[in-house]
């Protein structure tokens, strides 16, 4: 058979692909999230959102997405699309010389306005480089925008302002119509008995007035319209036909002076279409990234990160998106979720269980996720999401019977397989070889597998020149599948070998399978054949899964289970619907004690997961419960520090409290030595009296008791490190730290040094603490200010201010002061100069210092005397 055209199997790839997004419902989630849009354009690329063919754009998609949440969870909202319009069509239309009407003007500077909005709250972060990346370089055309408001109304008429001319012409329109509204009011009054309603009417551009069918030759003119009943005229009079023709005139002028001014401003909008596309195609992308990001928050999507070869898939509590969508606005049931866990090692899963059970729900929820991940929105699973970037997602399901086309469901089904196979080598040579041996060898013991398109189990006929088989199906000999990098891609195949010979099928399937895990990196396929369930003991590349069933009601739980296949629930089942029981019995005979057997043996390994799963709650729920206890503990710690803080706080306040006591009788002790002439006794007093106040005031320092060490008792047994063992104590000498022991027949004198306790602490010898010297005693001296230990130099030469200053150090030393204050004011600072150089180098003055602010500061230097 000649090998199918290159452009052939293309396209088949692409079709299937295309079929594969319908099977899974993808347009209906596309719908669903075109629902979370801003703009008319977004909704519209929404409900045909594209799915990206390379990792870089998807992952390009998600952190838009993930900035886009970021900004929705803000205080400020998320990003406002106000006046942004689809202005497509009007671009298309100014880059081929058309003019813009008023309102499509409007939509151009509202969706400039629009654009520079985003822009400006996207730059306000500094955390959506994404986002900002593509702001980058927008341009929105500011003065464009001002024009168009300038000359444009908001009601998409032309301003006077647009133009000298317009303005010109419709003060001669206002004029016009004014007088023949005068006219016109004259004549009613004038025939007022002829007039059916006083009321100025139009009938097409002309101004007429209701006049009486029977009085139409009282007022004389242009009859225009009839009322219903006849017995009105609309009537235009002779006198003001002539007016009537200059405002049509008019009229058709001001027409023309708009379309200048709108063929001006869109003659400006062409000049920068290219740029205004972009404007609006990036506003749409952020219209997308926003909705992705609200539809991904409605769903509680979290966002997936795309995993490597070695890697391990993990989808905890993955829901299907559509029934997510039913539960929350169809008042649905709730959703159950699914545990997907694939190890990096795993290239086919079978699903088995029985009907409705849902295993057609998990590949599409599988599928979905997939794809959901590929273009950019967040998956509703928990976290961590971790997937591969499947390069194509391929389905095979449902029933694909047809009448028309001759296709019964199991050679739709292979059409369908084929086209997917040829998805995966779309440049591999057509064949129907390769599955088809393996097949036969595996059915009947080499028998020939008969066509699947002449004869199946339904009976239908296809035409004899169709060749399904297993096209394309064996590894290509030119570019050969290996295990450890298999091609990206997800393939879904529901019912499996179905809907033809049990024998057959179930070998074919089992081919198709083994061959799949050579050309593609996962394939979830669901089954009722028990022979793949085996394959898992044959090949470590493949895995079982089942989904739950519950004996007790007869009804699926829609739990998916991991390593165990699924079991027949048949004939329980049609025990409990009330089968006769004999027919039961000897269907069970039938069946044969070995597939009892591996059924009551599933039964067991189902029953023991739901222990493992019952203690795994228990334990879940006693974490719950010591986490909530450390939460309390956590929150009665913080509490105490917060009491202990405060509690700092108020012995701060009241020791501040008492120093400003303290300060306050200080200063009073300073009021009372400045009145009058203090003399140095008095200064000394007061030296006293402010010790007396620090006594006061200040806490005392009491030493704190240091901890008892080690003492040995008599008769108590202690350790001896040098003699290797426990001996006990007979006498104990503090004076000489010695210590007596006996040890068996041994009897030793030891100092304390050489003996510990039996936990090994050692002996603590207690040392006379020695006693303090007294202190030296010391004339208290005076330091405060007084007019015996002030000197006033201002206005003296440094030369004469040495010598004052030597004298009265002098005296200070005879009158034992503590301190001598000399006043020499600020001036040019050479007399402070002068005096603190003679004092720094004199020797009996130990330091000195400016005074404080409010004694002089610097006009005054304080000398500490030796």
């Amino acid at each position: 058979m000649s090998p199918l055209p290159s452009s052939l199997i293309a396209n088949q790839a692409e079709s299937i692909q295309i079929e594969t997004l319908e099977l899974l419902e993808w347009p209906r989630l596309c719908q669903h999230l075109a629902t979370f849009t801003a703009t008319k354009l977004g909704a519209i690329v929404a409900r045909q959102l594209p799915i990206p063919g390379d990792r870089r754009t998807s992952e390009a998609l998600l952190a838009q997405t993930r900035e886009a949440w970021e900004l929705e969870r803000s205080a400020t909202g998320g990003l406002n699309f106000g006046g942004i319009a689809d202005i497509g069509s009007a671009l298309d239309r100014v880059t081929r010389g058309g003019v813009l009407a008023g309102e499509e003007l409007l939509e151009v500077a509202t969706t400039l306005s629009g654009a520079r909005n985003l822009r400006r709250a996207i730059d306000q972060r500094e955390d959506l480089p994404a986002l900002a990346a593509l702001v980058e370089e927008l341009r929105t055309y500011p003065e464009l925008e001002q024009e168009i408001h300038y000359c444009i109304d908001d009601r998409g008429d032309v301003t006077d302002r647009a133009s000298p001319k317009l303005a010109e012409v419709r003060e001669k329109l206002r004029a016009g119509r004014d007088w023949i509204y005068q006219k016109l009011h004259n004549i009613m009054q004038q025939h007022s008995n002829a007039i059916q309603e006083p009321n100025i009417s139009q009938r097409g551009d002309r101004f007429v007035i209701p006049v009486k069918a029977s009085h139409k030759d009282v007022i004389r003119g242009i009859v225009h319209d009839t009322s219903s009943t006849g017995a009105t005229l609309y009537v235009e009079p002779h006198t003001i036909t002539e007016q009537n023709n200059r405002l049509r005139q008019w009229q058709r002028q001001e027409a023309i002076e708009s379309e200048i001014v709108r063929r001006r401003l869109s003659e400006q909008i062409a000049e920068v279409a290219p740029d205004l596309e972009r404007l609006l195609a990036v506003a749409t992308e952020l219209d997308l990234a926003a909705a992705r990001a609200r539809y991904s928050f409605w769903i509680e999507g979290n966002a997936p990160r795309f995993i490597e070869s070695g890697e391990t898939l993990t989808l905890r509590q993955l829901r299907h998106p559509l029934l997510i969508w039913q539960q929350k606005h169809e008042q649905g049931r709730d959703v159950i979720p699914i545990d997907v866990r694939v190890d990096p090692t795993i290239r086919v899963v079978a699903i088995t269980g029985p009907n409705t059970g849902g295993k057609t729900v998990t590949l599409k929820t599988l599928g979905l996720a997939a794809l959901m991940a590929k273009a950019g929105l967040f998956v509703p699973a928990r976290e961590p999401v971790e997937l591969p970037w499947f390069s194509q997602v391929l389905a095979d399901i449902g029933d694909e019977q047809s009448i028309e086309q001759n296709l019964s469901t199991f050679s739709g089904h292979i059409r369908r397989i084929v086209r997917i196979l040829d998805a995966l080598q779309p440049d591999r040579p057509a064949t129907n070889d390769g599955l088809g041996a393996i097949a036969t060898e595996r059915a009947h013991g080499g028998a020939p597998l008969q066509e699947p398109g002449l004869d199946d189990s339904n009976g239908s006929e296809s035409d004899g020149n169709e060749t399904v088989g297993a096209q394309g199906l064996a590894p290509s000999a030119d570019r050969p599948a290996t295990n450890d990098n298999p091609p990206e891609s997800l393939v879904l195949l529901d019912e499996v070998g179905a809907g033809t010979d049990p024998a057959e099928g179930s070998a074919l399937a089992a081919a198709l399978l083994e061959a799949l895990a050579d050309r593609a990196r996962l394939t979830v396929a669901t089954t009722h054949f028990g022979e793949l369930k085996t394959l898992k003991y044959r090949d470590s590349r493949f895995e079982n899964a089942s989904v739950e069933f519950d004996d007790q009601t007869l009804s699926p739980t829609y739990r998916l289970l991991w390593g165990i296949p699924g079991r027949s629930n048949a004939l329980s089942i049609a025990r409990r619907l009330g089968l006769d029981e004999a027919v039961v019995t000897a269907a069970g005979d039938r069946v044969g004690g070995q597939s009892e057997d591996i059924n009551r043996t599933i039964a067991g390994l189902e029953a023991e997961r739901r222990r493992q799963e019952a203690k795994a709650n228990e334990v879940a729920h006693l974490l719950q419960r010591a986490e909530f206890l450390h939460e309390q503990i956590d929150r009665k710690a913080q509490t105490l520090k917060e009491r202990e803080e405060q509690l700092k706080q108020t012995q701060e306040a009241a020791v501040q409290k008492e120093i400003e006591r303290a300060r306050s009788e200080i200063a009073q002790v300073i009021r009372q030595l400045q009145r009058g002439t203090p003399t140095g006794q008095q200064a000394q007093q007061a030296t006293a009296q402010v010790g007396e106040i620090a006594q006061k005031f200040l806490p005392s320092q009491q030493p704190k008791p240091k901890p008892k060490g080690y003492k040995p008792q008599v008769g108590e047994r202690v350790r001896v490190p040098k003699l290797g063992g426990a001996a006990e104590v007979l006498a104990i000498d503090e004076a000489d730290e010695e210590i007596t022991i006996r040890m068996g027949l041994i009897k030793a004198t030891l100092s304390f040094a050489d003996v510990e306790s039996l936990d090994g602490k050692k002996i603590e010898v207690q040392k006379p603490e020695p006693k303090p010297a007294p202190p030296p005693k010391t004339k208290e001296r005076s330091i405060l200010r007084t007019s015996s230990n002030t000197l006033d130099i201002r206005g003296a030469r440094v030369a004469d201010a040495e010598i004052e200053v030597e004298q009265a150090i002098d005296r200070a030393i005879s009158a034992d002061f503590g301190c001598l204050w000399i006043l020499h004011g600020k001036g040019t600072g050479k007399l402070r100069d002068g005096v603190r150089a003679h004092l720094k180098t004199h020797r009996l003055v130990e330091r000195f210092e400016d005074a404080p602010r409010e004694d002089g500061g610097a006009g005054v230097t304080v000398a500490y005397l030796r």
